[in-house]
């Protein structure tokens, strides 16, 4: 922190040292989250079900890095979608890839007639194809990896039961449906050479891209707007499949969907700003972990506490000024607590600038350093709640050394995220010392490979590659894959 709690006020100085007790999650409260993770991980694989959903992907191989062919991926994103074809090469964990992005109509979110939606998309999908192969009538069909990053019950690899729309969609007729015939009508209309191989969700193709590359990799995690994690689990360690009498052995990609984490609230140490942030959501008592270290609710966090600390009275900050601009919900983003973290200057001087220019709040100096430390300790809090749900994972499998894909703009651009996340699993999991300062973690965790392109395309091929072997399991249209 820029310069000395000696230069503060008393009540500051006070407010400081409340907030740091509020905030930090010592080693031991870090162990027991992790604990009742694991346990939880367990009840989502088990019949019963619990708050995790333990999501079953239906894609059940690693890729062995010699994949080859040429496959599509389709990311529909909540403000683009993003086409890319990826040649996988005759070159061990190798690929080419061309993509091109198309804008999402803001009309077609809400529109009443989902046709205009899936119409949009294989008009999309036609154009890339007419453009990188000519003729679409004269294209052999390509498999299409297609993901789709909502919320969605996956019985089968090519089917996908939307749950309900996030991201600012809301288009009727889609909910409680299957996705992939939707596109798949839409393709065959426009006459697009294109079927859809696999459904998959970005947490799943996080950790299949990553481990193209790298043969250490283990779990996908994102750690973004929202925070999710995958991981390959013994089909054997799976009582809610075990009608399927699968080898116990067989290997099943999970996708864990670990935001609902401890929605029961029993171990998270919530304030009552998180308790706030739940209870003013569109869904109050769902997503708990999700709502203490995601990048939708960082800044949110924030501003609530510095709303409080203006309204008591014995703190009172920002004295005799309108924070009208403050008072508004979700008016700052983890974006703003990056700024005021990464601020390079003693006296805080780019904090000051943009509280004045987007706040209209005029700053002190014990108040700007206020506002560092507390984003100091919201960011910090995250990335070490964050190591819990890793742990939680290398724990259950037992795992000693491995590396994690780790994906999202928290993860890629928050400072000093993955420091602390790895100080956490330092922590948690009772590393010794290194002897040298530069030697790698036992458990290191990487920024990914592209999950939702090369993922998609990779899960693609390996789908294709285990049907053509006989592994007819969790497909629901087999003759969609002669």
């Amino acid at each position: 922190m820029a310069g000395s709690k000696t230069d503060l006020p008393q009540n500051l100085i006070a407010q400081i040292r409340y907030l740091e007790d509020l905030f930090t999650v010592d080693t031991q409260k870090l162990k027991a989250i992790s604990d009742h993770f694991v346990s939880e991980l367990d009840k989502g694989l088990s019949v019963e079900g619990g708050s995790i959903p333990m999501n079953p992907t239906w894609v059940m191989a690693f890729p062995d890095g010699h994949e080859t062919g040429t496959y599509l991926a389709l990311d529909m994103g909540g403000t683009n979608l993003r086409v890319c074809e990826i040649t996988l090469t005759d070159q061990k964990s190798e690929f080419d890839i061309i993509q091109s992005k198309y804008r999402m109509p803001e009309e077609l979110k809400t529109t009443n007639n989902n046709e205009e939606l899936w119409d949009y998309i294989a008009d999309c999908l036609h154009q890339f194809v007419e453009t990188h192969h000519g003729d679409c009538a004269k294209v052999d069909v390509l498999p299409l990896g297609f993901t789709f990053s909502y919320p969605a019950t996956q019985n089968y690899i090519d089917e996908g039961i939307l749950q309900r729309w996030t991201k600012g969609f809301d288009i009727n007729g889609v909910e409680g449906k299957n996705v992939v015939p939707m596109l798949d009508a839409a393709l065959a209309k426009r006459g697009v050479p294109i079927r859809v191989t696999a459904l998959i969700n970005d947490t799943t193709g996080t950790m299949i891209a990553s481990a193209y590359t790298d043969t250490k990799m283990k779990i996908g995690c994102i750690f973004g707007t929202g925070c999710n994690a995958a991981y390959m689990e013994e089909v054997g360690q799976i009582p809610k499949l075990a009608q399927l009498n699968l080898p116990a052995d067989t290997p099943m990609a999970i996708n864990c969907e670990w935001g609902a984490f401890d929605n029961e609230h029993k171990v998270l140490p919530r304030t009552s700003y998180d308790v706030a942030i739940d209870r003013d959501s569109p869904r109050p008592g769902q997503q708990a972990f999700e709502k203490m270290i995601a990048g939708l609710y960082l800044g949110e966090i924030f501003r609530l506490v510095l709303v409080d600390l203006h309204d008591n009275e014995e703190v009172n900050i920002f004295k005799g000024q309108d924070i009208a601009i403050l008072r508004k919900p979700y008016s700052l983003d983890s974006s703003f607590l990056s700024g005021v973290e990464e601020d390079p200057f003693e006296n805080l001087q780019e904090t000051y600038d943009t509280f004045a220019q987007k706040l209209n709040i005029v700053c002190t100096l014990p108040e700007l350093e206020l506002i560092r430390r507390l984003a100091e300790l919201i960011g910090t809090r995250a990335a070490r709640l964050s190591a819990c749900g890793v742990a939680a994972i290398c724990k259950k499998k037992n795992y000693k050394s491995c590396h994690v894909g780790a994906d999202g703009s928290v993860f890629n651009k928050y400072p000093h995220f993955k420091a602390r996340g790895a100080q956490a699993l330092k922590e948690i999991l009772d590393w010794p010392e290194k002897s040298n300062p530069k030697e790698e973690d036992p458990i290191e965790v990487l920024a990914a490979e592209d999950g939702s392109g090369v993922g998609a395309a990779l899960i693609a091929a390996l789908t294709l590659k285990r049907v053509k072997g006989g592994n007819l399991a969790g497909i629901l249209h087999p003759e969609h894959f002669k």
